[in-house]
């Protein structure tokens, strides 16, 4: 993403609206305010890269440099946000304004191109940004040449925002609300709805009508575009282009139907759901896990695939049997969107590398892989209730951290520990899924160093119902 460094601003953005009654937002408002004065932003321009052990240092140099306290302590802050942001936004990070809970909510750089190339794919031009936060979509489809109207409710985060976007001139901040935005301003639009409680202890929302704004209201934009579309009859596509920003654990029946809903995991952790609405959903796709790593990103679909195959969130659409030779653990995108069908067709067919599509992390994955509903064979689960899958073939896929079947035994401490010694097991990595075991309290019971120096994976679950241990060696160990 390019964009030229920001000059310092002539003061900050003139907003009406409630302000947070949170004494940490208020604070953290007063402070921002004055980074947003050319004496704020030019200091925090010259800051040298945010180190917490000189931070105290560096900030009496500061004082003593005459620089005013509160000053110090906010730049400081923002600087301490912008080191932090790096996971997220790279080296943007250093030319962005950020708070602390913005920056947690934000999309990933990479993760906000791919919503943009969405849009751009269906021939987009302009598009809404709803509930946009510190802007980092916004800017990801600004970088990619769409224009951008963020608007969010919160006049300290539209302050951020403008200054976020003040490099995109055909991008804009504005305050106001979701449901009252104008859609004949824009294409399309894209929402990230509040999934946080904003009152008492912040809690993770699940139900989506418990949004702010409601999946239900995202529902109704994306048929008033249609009907614009349309002429303002009654919708013939259903749909007008709407992407959505959803929690990974929602449940498919709240999905809307007609829509493609994909999963995202990146390097292993499953980050979000988003629902595509109209010309910006896969035809023939409800559900497809994209699944992020260091060799580029593969797409996982349900087109194709029958019922049985492609519904299941756990293992109850997948046939169960013995243990093979070969574990496989699911990514979580592939699990949360009722895959484990569509990949266990794929290893029983041995396809599992063969049939996955891989991209830049930061383009869209523009192919998919999709199981055939008619697959000859099938991976099995071990139990019905878990979603490892086995075979006793090694396959190689991105969908799965794959591992070599050593051994199998039932879960007992005295066995465990037995069998360690006696085969100088002393370095371990230990799993566990369907089972209570900590695997670092079992970790600590076991002292597993004294038995040697030999290495092991150490995978608790149930087989069959029963609580076991399997010993086993990942793939990636074992080498072509």
């Amino acid at each position: 993403m390019a964009s030229d460094q920001q000059s310092a601003p002539s003061g900050s953005p003139a907003h009406s609206g409630p302000a947070s009654t949170d004494p940490a937002d208020t604070a953290f408002a007063a402070g921002l305010e004055r980074v947003l004065v050319p004496e704020g932003w030019d200091l925090l321009q010259t800051l040298p890269p945010y180190v917490e052990a000189d931070a105290l240092k560096l900030g009496a140099t500061l004082r003593a440099a005459g620089h005013d306290p509160e000053l110090v302590s906010a730049v400081l802050t923002q600087s301490r946000l912008r080191a932090k942001g790096r996971e997220k936004f790279g080296e943007f990070a250093d030319r962005m304004l950020l708070t602390p809970r913005g920056l947690e909510q934000a999309t990933r750089l990479p993760i906000a191109a791919l919503h943009a190339r969405r849009f751009l794919d269906a021939g987009v031009a302009t598009i809404a940004d709803l509930g946009c936060g510190i802007g980092g979509d916004a800017m990801a489809a600004s970088a990619l040449g769409l224009d951008v109207i963020a608007v969010d409710r919160d006049p300290v985060t539209v302050a951020v925002a403008t200054m976020n976007l003040s490099a995109f001139p055909g991008s804009a901040a504005e305050l106001g609300d979701a449901e009252a935005f104008d859609l004949d301003r824009v294409d399309g639009v894209w929402m990230d709805p509040a999934r946080r409680t904003v009152r008492g202890p912040a809690r993770r929302l699940h139900d989506p009508e418990e949004y702010s704004p409601p999946l239900s209201t995202v529902v109704r934009i994306a048929r008033r575009l249609a009907e614009r579309a349309d002429g303002g009859a009654e919708p013939t596509s259903g749909f007008g282009p709407v992407g959505v920003k959803l929690g990974p654990g929602i449940e498919h029946v709240a999905l809307p139907a007609g829509t493609e809903t994909q999963w995202i995991s990146w390097h292993g952790q499953v980050l979000e759901a988003d629902c595509w609405f109209g010309p910006l959903a896969t035809p023939g796709v409800s559900r497809s896990a994209l699944v992020i790593g260091v060799d580029g990103a593969h797409l996982l679909t349900n087109a194709g695939a029958g019922a049985a195959v492609g519904d299941a969130a756990e293992g109850s659409s997948v046939p169960t049997g013995p243990l093979g030779d070969h574990l496989y653990e699911p990514d979580g995108a592939v699990i949360r969107a009722g895959l484990l069908g569509v990949l266990a067709a794929q290893l029983g067919n041995g396809a599992g590398a063969s049939a996955s599509a891989s991209a830049s992390a930061s383009a869209s994955a523009s192919a998919s892989a999709s199981a055939s509903a008619s697959a000859s064979a099938s991976a099995l689960t071990i139990d019905p209730t878990i979603a490892y899958l086995t075979t006793d073939t090694r396959v190689s896929t991105p969908f799965a951290h794959g591992y070599a079947v050593r051994d199998v035994m039932p879960f007992g401490m005295k066995r465990l520990s037995s069998y360690l010694r006696e085969h100088r097991i002393g370095r371990l990595e230990i799993k566990k899924r369907g089972t209570a075991v900590e695997p670092e309290e079992l970790r600590r019971r076991l002292r597993p160093k004294r038995f040697g120096d030999e290495s092991a994976t150490l995978i608790l679950t149930r087989i069959a119902g029963e609580q076991s241990v399997i010993v086993a060696t990942p793939h990636r160990e074992l080498g072509a």
